[in-house]
């Protein structure tokens, strides 16, 4: 099955590839894990770092897209369908942590623009650079800045307050501009 996949247009291979899981065709299966198991990984990273839970979110959340598969209504991406199902596996690693967010802050800081030298920073840079941040700014700024949550979402997937969310973000962007400083001298 995956070499007839290969050559198909990617909207006919993502196609094909939702068929074969809801079939639970293992090649299908296989296909699946092999086309979106890189970009998937890279999520899991960027949320738990290069730890075994990442391994273990990215392996968790492909078995739930194996045994979910059939809740998938085609409408959007299978990509995007996937990637939510993996965020959501971080997350609920992250929260099984324990508590990493300051409660109770209501006061958001503006911190203004990015610095210039952030578009000439290449993305495994900027991948490090989010990497480093403690692991409540981390989550913030990856559901904020690169999922596009808004706030009140994000709140609610954390079970956090808006004013929470608002001011990690701010912090997390705060560190970010402190390291791209030492960067630029």
């Amino acid at each position: 099955m995956s070499t007839l996949l290969t050559h198909l247009p990617s909207e006919n291979l993502e196609q094909s590839l939702v068929q074969a899981c809801k079939k639970q065709d293992r090649k299908g299966q296989h296909a699946t894990f092999n086309r979106y198991s890189g970009k998937m990984m890279a999520v899991c990273r960027r949320y738990l770092g290069n730890s075994p839970d990442a391994e273990d979110a990215l392996m968790e959340g492909f078995m739930k897209v194996f045994s979910k598969v059939g809740t998938f209504n085609e409408a959007g991406s299978f990509e995007g369908w996937i990637r939510r199902i993996v965020v959501n596996e971080c997350l609920m690693k992250i929260r099984k942590q324990g508590e990493m967010f300051t409660k109770n802050i209501d006061e958001a800081w503006d911190v203004g623009q990015p610095a210039d030298v952030l578009m000439q920073l290449r993305t495994v840079e900027i991948e490090n650079l989010i990497s480093e941040l403690p692991p409540g700014y981390r989550t913030i700024f990856n559901l904020y800045a690169i999922e596009g949550y808004s706030h009140d979402e994000i709140a609610n997937m954390l079970n956090i307050s808006a004013g929470t969310s608002k001011s990690q973000l701010s912090r997390a962007r705060m560190l970010i501009q402190q390291k791209i400083k030492i960067i630029e001298s």
